[in-house]
């Protein structure tokens, strides 16, 4: 209890990009603290580190043990966004700390990226547009493109909310999906190939849409691009960690693939000058869920979760690598 007798309040950090639906989402019984960098961490005083007992993560910031470590009171971690990898959830559940990501509000958002990503990859509307601007379509037309939807087989690498997503998009152009997965997706019906080679070889596309971390490091790797093919198209909005990016670089310069299309990076927002300089690339700067309607979608979620944990109910959605219990 405060001096004076009313409720203590809860003291938040909200570490990461600044948003107004988060900046904005939380009532007087919270008291916000905002450092937008790693670095910013280090000007927040012993007083304040020792209050906080729930971070808002709104962004890819590093938040391991290190950062953890600094808030001896924390509870809960809400991150912006499906993937978590820069959460270091093993120690948050040996600290007994919930962590609990966005899913779901993303997913179809996603998805019509994903789509829309392909498509653009296989039939080049990126160089079309520049035709046009240019006034080159005045002169000469705009040569056929040598990738099309309609004599593909996908491999999707992942087959989780959005992964599925996808996959019914695909169904509804008529183009085949299988897919690769450690295990096979609880009621799905497309062929499961436990070897990733193995599906490559299979396939004509690949569409990455599998957590980052560890355990998929590079899991895109020269193998893998050697087994898709000449014919093969790459299209990511996973991570850029799970796929070996210079070995990328070399397989659509000499010919290892046809073409990709990226939302993702190994060092974002740094993209390598190769990769800017290929013509069979298509580049997003990671905007997959990225629509007003769904991005604040997103930061409201992070706000539920916290809002639902200190009003004593369970989390909303809570990572499965944390206890819900938390402390």
């Amino acid at each position: 209890m405060a001096a004076n007798g009313s409720p203590e309040r809860i003291e938040l950090l909200v570490y990461g990009p600044r948003k107004p639906t988060i900046d904005n989402g939380f009532d007087d019984g919270f008291v916000l603290h905002h450092c937008e960098q790693l670095a910013d961490l280090d000007r927040l005083a012993p007083a304040v580190t020792g209050k906080i007992r729930g971070m808002a993560v709104t962004g890819l910031v590093p938040c391991g043990s290190a950062v953890q470590a600094l808030f001896p009171e924390l509870e809960i971690i809400s991150t912006f966004g499906v993937g978590y990898d820069h959460v270091d959830t093993g120690y948050a559940r040996d600290h007994n700390v919930v962590v609990t990501n966005t899913p779901d509000v993303l997913t179809e958002e996603v998805a019509d990226v994903a789509l829309g990503l392909l498509i653009a990859t296989l039939r080049d509307f990126v160089r079309a547009d520049r035709h046009v601007r240019e006034g080159t379509w005045a002169t000469r037309n705009f040569p056929l493109s040598a990738g099309s939807l309609r004599d593909r087989t996908v491999g999707m690498v992942g087959m989780g909310r959005i992964g599925q997503a996808i996959a019914r998009r695909l169904d509804a152009s008529r183009v085949p999906v299988v897919y690769h997965s450690r295990r096979p997706a609880t009621g799905v019906s497309y062929r499961h190939y436990p070897d990733l080679i193995e599906m490559a070889k299979a396939v004509d596309t690949l569409i990455v849409i599998t957590p980052g971390g560890a355990s998929t490091e590079k899991l895109i790797n020269a193998d893998v691009l050697a087994a898709l093919g000449p014919r093969g198209v790459v299209i990511n909005l996973a991570r850029g960690s799970v796929i070996d990016e210079p070995a990328l670089i070399h397989a659509l310069k000499s010919g290892v693939i046809l073409a990709a299309g990226l939302d993702v990076f190994a060092h974002e927002p740094h993209v390598p000058e190769e990769l800017r300089a290929l013509q069979n690339v298509v580049l997003l700067p990671h905007i997959g869920s990225a629509s007003v309607v769904t991005r604040n979608a997103m930061d409201q979620l992070v706000v539920d979760n916290i809002t639902a944990w200190f009003a004593g109910k369970p989390p909303l959605t809570p990572v499965p690598e944390t206890p819900v219990e938390g402390r």
